[in-house]
């Protein structure tokens, strides 16, 4: 006999898949579970906690099982690890190290360089990475959100000398895809847009996002698609990541990489030729690797800028030209980024 209970429990076929939204929602946010998670030293916790307060805890679990149990060095945890470090005060280190908000013409639009302009299309974003050189942005006041697009909109359209649109936030891979929809749309009919290029991190961290319908946005779009993956580390790619990444190169679409030179992370050769490696394999091309922007609460990943060329150097010698990222250091009230190596 069935009993009306086992009616309405769904059958393990009826059971809903969870989405990179589901995935996203459920990201660890509390110091505590993610030393239980990943079993780290206990006495590490309490700087965790404080650290926290600073700015918040967020790292999706998918990225979390790429990590190694114990190991408070894993190059993965570090990227993440709210530490002690966070609250020291550097007088060269700021809130806002990259001059955005001297660049902000309209609401939700970094207009910096020449021919490109930045559209801050949200504030969330999938992981918090501690180094972030927005952590301390203004997002309620400078995000291009769906009900202030027009204005940020407006200001691309009368603007004829902007040929590319530089997706930001946040992680602008954090809207959903309808809203992405709608935005891409809108950019269509700007007739002297001719590229739109996506910085993002979420692919990274949760490749789920790369989603049939995110797909098809894709194709249908007339406009040259450019995406900028933000990878520091071989092992953040794992076999879901490079299926993400192979169905976009299958689109047609640039993909390209920008690492961040982090003390603990990536500052060896090896490392960062594995890096390369590791990133053509999965279809995309290494374009920058930068300096550190030095924003407050990030003093424990700089690397000295001797130590950055020297990387760099080192790498240029083990690598074909192809594989060599440009060195690059984001300096506030400059007309472009400035190519160390």
């Amino acid at each position: 006999m069935i009993t009306p209970l086992q009616q309405k429990r769904p059958s393990i076929k009826q059971k809903r898949q969870n989405t990179w939204q589901d995935e996203m929602r459920d990201a660890v946010s509390s110091p505590e579970e993610l030393w239980s998670i990943l079993n780290l030293p206990p006495d590490k916790l309490v700087a965790a906690q404080n650290a926290c307060k600073l700015f918040p805890l967020k790292i999706p679990r998918d990225f979390i099982s790429r990590m190694q149990i114990g190991d408070i060095n894993d190059p993965l945890l570090r990227q993440v690890l709210p530490i002690e470090a966070e609250h020291i005060s550097d007088p060269n280190f700021s809130l806002d190290p990259v001059g955005d908000l001297d660049n902000n013409p309209v609401s939700g639009i970094v207009h910096k360089y020449h021919g490109r302009a930045l559209l801050i299309a949200t504030g969330a974003c999938g992981v918090h990475c501690r180094y972030c050189f927005r952590r301390h942005f203004p997002y309620s006041e400078q995000t291009a959100s769906k009900k202030e697009w027009q204005a940020a909109l407006d200001y691309l359209s009368k603007n004829t000398s902007i040929h590319e649109v530089i997706l930001s936030g946040g992680d602008p891979l954090t809207l959903s895809d309808s809203k992405l929809s709608q935005l891409f749309l809108a950019l269509e009919d700007i007739s002297h847009i001719k590229t739109i290029r996506i910085h993002t991190r979420q692919i990274v961290v949760l490749p789920s996002r790369v989603s049939a319908d995110f797909l098809k946005i894709l194709k249908q779009s007339s406009k040259n698609i450019v995406f900028v993956m933000h990878v520091n580390h071989a092992n953040e790619i794992n076999d879901s990541v490079a299926d993400a990444m192979l169905n976009l190169s299958e689109l047609n679409v640039h993909l390209l990489n920008q690492a961040v030179l982090l003390k603990g992370v990536n500052d060896s050769p090896d490392v960062l030729v594995d890096l390369s490696h590791a990133l053509f394999a999965v279809k995309v091309l290494p374009y920058y690797i930068n300096v550190l922007d030095r924003v407050s609460g990030a003093t424990h990943f700089a690397l000295p800028l001797d130590t950055c060329k020297y990387l760099h150097t080192a790498i240029k010698a083990r690598l074909p030209g192809y594989l060599v990222p440009k060195l690059v250091q984001d300096l506030a009230k400059k007309d472009s980024k400035t190519w160390l190596l």
